[in-house]
């Protein structure tokens, strides 16, 4: 039987050195550069020009804690999970940066998808606790790959110097199982307990060709500050090679291990003698199910995650074409294509993207937007229309190629009876609602852009202009239900503009002439006061006036005014009170 051979990827400062590969942080001397290649290379080039110490830091555990750093940032003596107030007590020339979960993720994403040409078989390795969040790590199957080059050491060089030149460090570790392979790229090397005198795993380091000095030539400006390091057991040697690992080694809780620990369990060989029965009474079944994994008893095998799926479609034509009617033609059939396969995965459509070749090499595309997810051919060809006018043919479009690149689930519908009818009719008279209403949307966003359709929604605030906020058409639902005033608002809301009293002083009633906008106006009729007052626990710059008393007034040439007056209050700033001014145009 062929024995298994699994390599395991440790890249414990992912998430630092992820961001120290922005060029937004060059200005910060922060950028990886031919003169900050780690810390043993700036030990070489003088301590001016080592990288500075860089961090990333989360919430966790009620407290901003650092969850990944560079090699500077450890040699200060920085770890992981550290509160971020006692690291810079230690160091405060530490430059820190937050966390971008959704980046990282996608960081993530892409560097999965870039191991499948070292292994087929590849699996992301997620490590537990806050002080693991910011790692990394992946798990590849490379039984029948390694001597495609050359043997095992040296498919881990060349894998390590890929990542080095990705700015990436590493740590690997090959092993026949799952579970000994991680071990030995976290744990290889490392002493087994604080007991003096304790074996090391020492014996069964195999140094790769990575971990060797490059020259400057050799290693691109911008590679990992750390190098790769491989520890390799030899095939049938899992159990020596992890005897002398720590009992953590076994991806065990730290509680766990501590446990063991304080029971003289310190080592991985430790627990071999000791009775199952007993480990899992006292441990749970967790501690025997992770050691027999590394020791193989149990299987452990590498499954890949399964690829996004991909709603394409291509039509390379024996001809090339020119025509609007034929360009229309292929979008017909390319449409069928992609709306049958988003039908079978039960998904609609968001955002679609139509590519063209031409027979001189070129490439255009023109991308479509939705305002509800559909997979109707019928709906989603009219969007089109005014992308297909921006096309040039040139001499000839010899390919086309649809692809669906935003979708979303969509269950699938019945046939609407009488009440269901009548109830999307409704829906389609309603402001927003209905799918003729998305439709619209849709073709306008395709001749505009979906980001410039906004609607208004509800906001829960008291004062005029915070009652209601604008959001993007496309991705927001009509509010069914607005909540009154307790006074009637003006069509058009200002910028409070001053009106100044023409007769007299400014009483608590609205003067009877007044001049605004340089025009003279007489009131005829008024209806107030309606008092509202600022919002306490923030301070707005327009609302320093303190409380304003509402009137609607309407003026002799017809005009329906909405005017107030400031009338002061704890916290007003002098010199406002009784400033009389317009909110407002009635209809």
């Amino acid at each position: 039987m062929t024995r298994r051979r699994i390599l395991s990827v440790w890249l414990p400062r992912l998430a630092a050195e992820r961001m120290l590969r922005r060029p937004a942080l060059a200005h910060h001397a922060l950028a990886p550069s031919g003169a900050q290649l780690g810390a043993e290379r700036g030990a070489q080039l003088g301590a001016e020009d080592a990288e500075p110490p860089f961090a990333v830091a989360a919430e966790a555990r009620g407290a901003l804690r650092l969850v990944s750093l560079n090699a500077a940032a450890e040699a200060a003596g920085l770890s992981a999970g550290m509160a971020l107030a006692d690291a810079r007590a230690i160091l405060p020339a530490l430059t820190v940066r937050p966390e971008a979960p959704g980046d990282l993720a996608r960081f993530r994403a892409g560097l999965l998808r870039w191991s499948r040409r070292w292994s087929p078989w590849t699996a992301e390795e997620r490590g537990e606790g806050p002080e693991a969040q910011g790692e990394g790590g992946l798990a590849l199957d490379i039984t029948g790959c390694a001597h495609l080059w050359g043997g095992e050491a040296e498919m881990a060089e060349a894998l390590g110097e890929a990542l080095a030149e990705l700015g990436l460090t590493a740590r690997l570790g090959v092993a026949d199982t799952r579970g000994a392979a991680w071990a030995l790229a976290r744990f290889g090397g490392r002493a087994a307990g604080p007991a003096p005198g304790a074996r090391t795993g020492d014996a069964i380091q195999v140094d790769a060709y990575a971990t060797r000095v490059r020259t400057p030539a050799r290693r691109r400006a911008g590679a990992g500050s750390g190098g790769a390091s491989a520890v390799i057991a030899p095939p049938g040697a899992g159990r020596a090679a992890l005897a002398d690992l720590p009992a953590r080694a076994l991806r065990i809780p730290p509680e766990t291990a501590a446990g063991l620990t304080r029971l003289g369990l310190a080592r991985i060989g430790d627990l071999a003698g000791v009775p199952r029965a007993s480990l899992a009474r006292r441990f749970g079944s967790d501690l025997v199910l992770r050691l027999d994994q590394a020791l193989g008893a149990v299987p452990e095998p590498v499954s890949p995650a399964a690829p996004e799926p991909i709603f394409a479609a291509r039509l390379t034509l024996p001809e090339p074409i020119g025509l609007r009617a034929d360009l229309e033609a292929a979008l017909a059939r390319l449409l069928a294509q992609v709306c049958r396969r988003l039908e079978e995965a039960g998904r609609g459509a968001r955002r679609l993207r139509l590519a063209a070749r031409r027979v001189d090499g070129e490439a255009q595309a023109e991308e479509v937007g939705l305002a509800r997810p559909t997979r109707d051919a019928a709906r989603l060809a009219p969007l089109f229309a005014a992308a297909l006018d921006r096309f040039d043919a040139g001499f000839g479009i010899d390919a086309v190629r649809l692809e669906a690149v935003l979708t979303e689930p969509l269950a699938a519908r019945q046939h609407a009876g009488h009440f269901e009818a009548r109830a999307e009719a409704a829906a389609r008279q309603a402001p927003g609602g209905g799918d003729a209403f998305a439709d619209l949307l849709g073709r306008l966003g395709a001749r505009i852009g979906l980001e410039r359709l906004m609607r208004l929604e509800p906001a829960d605030s008291h004062l005029p202009e915070k009652s209601h906020h604008l959001s993007a058409a496309a991705w927001t639902e009509a509010a069914e239900v607005w909540p009154p005033p307790p006074a009637p608002r003006p069509a058009l809301l200002l910028s409070p503009e001053p009106a100044t009293p023409l007769e007299g002083e400014a009483s608590a009633a609205p003067p009877r002439r007044f001049r605004w906008r340089g025009a003279e106006h007489r009131a005829v009729a008024s209806a107030g006061p309606e008092r509202i007052a600022p919002e306490w626990w923030m301070d707005d710059p327009a609302w320093r006036g303190g409380a304003r008393d509402y009137w609607r007034v309407e003026t002799a040439a017809g005009a329906r005014l909405w005017l107030f007056v400031t009338r002061g209050g704890p916290g007003s700033e002098p010199g406002w009170e009784g400033r009389w001014s317009v909110h407002g145009v009635f209809a």
